[in-house]
């Protein structure tokens, strides 16, 4: 082969690994801009003043920037107390969603038992199962609560409701039936499958029980599972609407103030303004959308400061129960 065609041939190659470098790049580029499009729209609004908006030379950079819209979309939320409340609540649910499940996962993966293929079987159909066929069910279970019929043989009362209170939500995670538990405790009965049995046997033989070896040797080596479900429960946690309004509908949450925002808005925004309530004036649409876009972004600002603290860890924990499962 002649140094000519050496030569052309090696451009070939550099052009071609040139060429599917812009495209792997312009991809990824085009991919991110639709993904945060929304977020940088929302972030550009929760600045803009209410005179841009009749502005038609302006897009996305304001020409008057002001912070009215953040302050008054977090006076109509309340948003300090209603944040601290959402956060304690996400917070206990996932953990103790964390614990049962891990514990349920574990189970599934060690021992064996009459049923246990029968039951797994279940929890895998609660995968599959949409969540709104259950709610008429889940809605009387709680408005009578009455553990095994206790309650009732003591009082004569056929239960407690327990509706408009956390405790629904509280029971379902500490029980392994909260929000996602079915692929919680798949993702934890995978890893613990995949460890090595001598494990167990050699904490066994020290005389460390189930329980002891499931706190002390398997639940430390679980840390990507862990990080994976926490991570996961809270966002769900965080966002969700379906249990929250079922269970909870009077409750100070995120998701039930964000749905509530729109009307909200339109109501208190002439007060916060400086109007008399017997005035008669009306919010503007257009700034009342202004206001409840910078409500869901702050919604939705923990998530995005939580995921940029951890998203490395996330992105590990993923690749390693991906691999150990």
């Amino acid at each position: 082969m002649s140094s000519g065609s050496i030569r052309l041939k090696k451009a070939g190659g550099q052009a071609s690994d040139i060429l599917s470098f812009i495209f792997r790049y312009a991809l990824v580029i085009g991919i991110s801009f639709i993904i945060l499009y929304p977020i940088l729209l929302k972030i550009s609004v929760a600045f803009k003043d209410k005179i841009d908006l009749y502005d038609p030379t302006i897009f996305v950079i304001p020409k008057h920037y002001t912070l009215d819209n953040i302050r008054m979309a977090m006076q109509i939320m309340d948003y300090g107390p209603l944040l601290a409340n959402t956060l304690l609540f996400v917070a206990v649910t996932t953990a103790l969603t964390t614990a049962s499940c891990a514990l349920a996962g574990y189970g599934f993966a060690r021992f064996s038992f009459p049923g246990s293929n029968v039951l797994f079987a279940l929890v895998i159909l609660t995968i599959l199962v949409p969540t709104s066929t259950l709610m008429v069910p889940m809605y009387l279970h709680f408005r009578s609560f009455d553990l095994f019929g206790l309650y009732e043989r003591v009082s004569g009362h056929s239960g407690v409701n327990l509706l408009n209170t956390y405790w629904p939500s509280i029971i379902t995670a500490a029980t392994a039936m909260g929000l996602k538990a079915g692929l919680f405790i798949y993702i934890f009965r995978q890893f613990f499958k995949g460890m090595p049995k001598e494990i167990e046997e050699a904490a066994l033989i020290d005389g460390a029980g189930g329980i002891r070896t499931f706190t002390g040797i398997m639940l430390p080596n679980a840390v990507s599972p862990l990080i994976t479900v926490i991570l996961f429960s809270f966002v769900w946690q965080y966002n969700d609407t379906l249990y929250t309004s079922l269970f909870m509908s009077e409750s100070a949450l995120m998701p039930l103030k964000v749905a509530s925002l729109p009307a909200q808005a339109n109501q208190l925004i002439p007060q916060l303004m400086g109007y008399a309530s017997s005035s008669g004036i009306k919010s503007d649409p257009n700034h009342v959308a202004m206001i409840v876009d910078t409500g869901i972004l702050l919604a939705i600002a923990p998530l995005i400061l939580l995921y940029l603290a951890v998203q490395r860890y996330f992105v590990e924990s993923i690749e390693r129960s991906g691999i150990i499962g």
